[in-house]
């Protein structure tokens, strides 16, 4: 039986229509995120990059605004310096969650005053902090929104940097069962019955007693016209899942050699696998496992050195040694992933860079290196 063959980060970004990078803060998610989608420009294909409240420098260097209300494209200037050319293109939507969100209850409510009733509501208007996974499905909804509508052949997704990035996926059917249940419904408004209509009145006298009239009449709006909302919400994120576990989709995790962000990353590994989603590849940044090919100074080298010439190298080597070792670390660590992600997925190194990533240089760089896995 012939062994399964790792999909590529190449091939990823030439094939599939979604790619999803996870992982924890500060590990190069949305650098990682930026270079896989000028890789894919640079392929020929028409893409859009969705990250979430990105690095200001970051959208200097792509030439666009933070948060702007729907996707722009990458100035034609800098699309031709990245060798990006018709009828391909590179567009970026530097997303605000809460312009999101807002288009979902317009879309998801019957009418455009309950719309408008919901997005006044001082409740709603605080529900990103209050809702586990709303901050996420928000995004979520905006990548399935562009992807069914046809205008790009690829987005890559740079997720929020949170342990909970994949939790929106679970978190409507929790917020449905919350607003099914009894505890809640007694808050809502009843007129089905003399007896229930006396019991909401004592409930909204009990409710205006402890937290004032106008934030009880303002919560009992908000739950009487957010339930309605909650049924489409849990009908939309179904949806969003079984496109999400299909092969049009990718998920790589993005990580750094230190210990904490590895934990990270095998978390979310774990939580793919548990939420059936396809887990494609770690990208092991800021890596040195490529460093151990180079040519590093040896005893040979001493030879028809002055004396000081002998003292410096001696330095250097010393150097050299830690450098050394801590490729060794790195290339240890990245068989480690590929152990990890298994037959089917994959894992490669992008080398450090000390100047950073925050110019186009730096970026088709790092594209490159992808593109060429």
């Amino acid at each position: 039986m012939t062994a399964p063959t790792p999909v590529r980060i190449g091939e990823l970004i030439r094939q599939r229509k979604v790619i999803v990078c996870c992982g924890a803060g500060g590990v190069g998610k949305t650098t990682t995120a930026a270079a896989l989608s000028l890789a894919a420009a640079r392929a020929g294909r028409r893409v859009l990059v969705l990250t979430i409240d990105p690095s200001r420098r970051l959208a200097e260097t792509l030439g666009v605004s933070r948060n702007p209300p729907t996707p722009v494209a990458v100035p034609a200037d800098r699309q031709a310096a990245a060798g990006i050319h018709a009828p391909a293109s590179l567009d970026a939507w530097m997303l605000d969650p809460k312009l999101v969100a807002d288009e979902s209850v317009r879309r998801l409510t019957k009418t455009p005053e309950d719309a408008e009733r919901v997005l006044s509501n001082r409740i709603y208007q605080q529900v990103s902090s209050m809702v586990a996974g709303m901050h996420e499905y928000t995004a979520m909804e905006a990548l399935y929104r562009l992807v069914h509508e046809g205008q790009y052949d690829l987005v890559v997704l740079d997720t929020p940097p949170s342990r909970h990035a994949l939790d929106f996926l679970e978190a409507p059917r929790r917020l449905s069962g919350l607003v099914d249940s009894s505890a809640l419904q007694a808050f809502l408004p009843r007129r089905d019955s003399m007896v229930a209509r006396a019991a909401s009145k004592v409930i909204e006298k009990i409710l205006g007693a402890v937290f004032g009239d106008e934030f009880a009449h303002e919560l009992v709006g908000f739950m009487m016209t957010f339930s309605g909302i909650f049924s489409a919400l849990n009908v939309d994120v179904n949806a969003m899942r079984k496109f999400l576990s299909g092969d049009d989709v990718a998920f790589l995790l993005v990580t750094s050699p230190a210990p904490a962000t590895l934990a990270e990353a095998h978390f979310f590994q774990d939580k793919t696998r548990e939420l059936g989603l396809p887990f494609r590849g770690f990208v092991l940044n800021r890596s040195r496992a490529r460093n151990t090919s180079k040519r590093w100074p040896d005893e040979n080298a001493l030879e028809d050195l002055p004396p000081e010439g002998r003292v410096a190298l001696g330095r250097l080597q010393v150097m050299a040694q830690g450098e050394l070792e801590s490729a060794r670390r790195d290339l240890a660590l990245l068989t480690e992933l590929e152990q990890r992600a298994g037959g089917t997925a994959t894992a490669i190194a992008v080398p450090e860079l000390p100047e950073g990533a925050d110019d186009m240089v730096t970026l088709l760089t790092i594209a490159d290196a992808l593109a060429a896995s």
